[in-house]
């Protein structure tokens, strides 16, 4: 008998023995008896193995974030937004607005651990009038903001890649095709490493995190150490109107940057889309949330501090025509090409888990979906895999998405800017929709988790929201002013195309044949209520 035979003949004999499956239900936090049958917080059985512990998820969470390697991939484009200043600041202003954020995650996480995420909170905590039509666009928001983010996140490897090939080839003129052939390669070779190795993920994030802190703390040492010439303290930590470069003035400039921090910073709930694959998340999810939003916090800054000394000539890296200007900074700060090359690679090698972690959160997201009758062919996408442990068709369609995707910058690289730039917007209403309804209903229609903030929550609720509003209008001005069509800011257009598709989708099927996820009925007034019994979810 395999290991998922064994699985699934435990599970039949818990179904047949309701003390037992109490038991069992009260020595793991995120399990629940429904009809003498233990489920988890989604109100759906147990599919996925919990394989992850505290210190692997944590892992999880920092190679998702991967905050020092995202500012890096949007240094050239920060730099305008007030220079080296702008970049420092900004960045601190974006991790004083995401603690809030996820502050308000993770109570959440903690009373409801589902992989759903923001998708099942907003379904409970409105309570049940509005549960069900708040959570179906909350989910369809949360999923299109990981797409985009899946897209953004690969072109980044796709980049370094073919800036590696560069560095010992200076006469490469750098084609779109050769980004989009590597984009494709890298694509493809990670979701059959999340699918056929899924088991092995825990190890890759514990190296993860190795990277993200060794990795870091070695990029820091050499950028600080090896230069002859170091950039001036007003030239990092002043000279902001100098370095504006949008157009705006500096109050508008600075807080429209802000969203180059947000952009470092902004992968909060990434990690509870992966609660159903964890022993304890009601305890330990929060905790990663919190070392995701500390440690990204620390070791971004830094490394911004340490890069942006480094810099003798901004105009060379604002104006470089190779695929990843970030070697500019490394060949200024280094002067050798050797150095610059393994500079690159630490960050390829970090970035490649970082792909690996987005791919399981998106898929678990569509998963999530279509396990509750969300998607299109949600019995198909339902399905998951459980000797590989892993939802195939959902992360197979999540590559495929993103193959799409990457194709858009052969036509326009504004475009496919504008495309991955909206995963801050489309993400940050999805969690406002959630903490939100938290909030105006008085914090009372979920249970108590084991990280639950008291009455600090309605300041905590009722200011992470306020700031997602302002922010987000911030982040749908134009780049730079005056705008031109190739410069304008599409952020606002796509999240309004992203509500009309998905009320489109509401009507001619969710109206009539979207129940609400199982969890909806789960929890009522705070309090965990009885399921009746249903069918086994697909299995595989």
């Amino acid at each position: 008998m395999d290991s998922s035979e064994k699985r699934v003949a435990a599970l039949d004999d818990k179904r047949h023995d309701p003390e037992k499956s109490m038991d069992d239900a009260e020595r793991r936090p995120s399990a629940i008896v429904a009809a003498g049958e233990i489920v988890n917080a989604s109100g759906h059985r147990d599919q996925l193995q919990r394989q992850y512990n505290l210190l692997s998820i944590c892992g999880l969470a920092l190679t998702i974030d991967n905050a020092w390697v995202a500012l890096a991939g949007s240094i050239a484009i920060s730099i305008n937004n007030g220079g080296p200043a702008g970049v420092l600041y900004e960045l601190l202003v974006a991790c004083f607005y995401y603690g809030f954020i996820a502050a308000s995650i993770a109570e959440l996480t903690s009373s409801i651990p589902s992989a759903g995420g923001v998708y099942h909170w907003a379904s409970v905590t409105p309570g049940p009038r509005y549960g069900r039509v708040l959570g179906f666009f909350t989910g369809a928001l949360n999923f299109f903001g990981w797409i985009f983010d899946l897209a953004s996140i690969i072109s980044i490897p796709a980049n370094v890649t073919v800036q590696m090939y560069a560095v010992f080839h200076p006469d490469l003129a750098i084609q779109a095709w050769h980004i989009y052939i590597a984009f494709v390669l890298i694509t493809w070779l990670c979701c059959a490493v999340v699918i056929f190795g899924n088991r092995f993920l825990p190890l890759l994030n514990d190296i993860g995190l190795f990277l993200i802190i060794v990795g870091g703390l070695v990029t820091i040492i050499v950028v600080a150490a090896m230069p002859k010439v170091h950039a001036s303290n007003s030239a990092v930590w002043g000279d902001f109107s100098q370095n504006n470069a949008a157009g705006w003035s500096d109050g508008v400039t600075f807080l429209t940057g802000v969203l180059n921090g947000a952009f470092t910073i902004g992968t909060t709930d990434a990690v509870t889309h992966m609660s159903e694959e964890l022993p304890n998340p009601a305890r330990d999810m929060p905790k990663a949330v919190a070392a995701q939003m500390i440690l990204g916090t620390f070791t971004s800054f830094f490394y911004a501090v340490a890069i942006l000394y480094g810099i003798t000539d901004i105009s060379a890296v604002v104006g470089s025509n190779g695929s990843f200007p970030l070697a500019v900074v490394y060949s200024q700060a280094t002067g050798s090409k050797g150095a610059t090359f393994g500079l690159l690679l630490i960050l390829f090698l970090s970035i490649m888990i970082c792909v690996l972690g987005t791919f399981l959160t998106v898929g678990r997201i569509w998963w999530a979906l279509a396990r509750d009758n969300a998607t299109p062919f949600a019995g198909f996408f339902s399905i998951v895999n459980e000797r590989l442990s892993c939802p195939v068709p959902a992360t197979i369609l999540c590559a495929i998405l993103a193959t799409g995707f990457g194709a858009i910058q052969l036509g326009s690289k504004t475009a496919f800017t504008d495309l991955v730039g909206s995963f801050i917007i489309l993400t940050t209403v999805s969690y406002a929709l959630a903490i939100g309804s938290h909030f105006v209903t008085g914090r009372k229609n979920v249970p108590k988790g084991p990280f639950w903030m008291g009455s600090a929550g309605f300041a905590i609720n009722g200011i992470a929201v306020l700031l997602i509003i302002f922010f987000n209008i911030m982040f749908c001005f134009p780049y730079v002013y005056p705008t031109t069509e190739s410069t304008m800011n599409y952020n606002s257009v796509i999240l309004v195309g992203i509500v009309v598709l998905t009320t489109m989708w509401w009507f001619i099927h969710a109206r009539r044949n979207y129940p609400g996820p199982k969890l909806s009925h789960l929890y009522v007034d705070g309090k965990i209520v009885e399921l009746p019994r249903e069918k086994d979810e697909h299995t595989d």
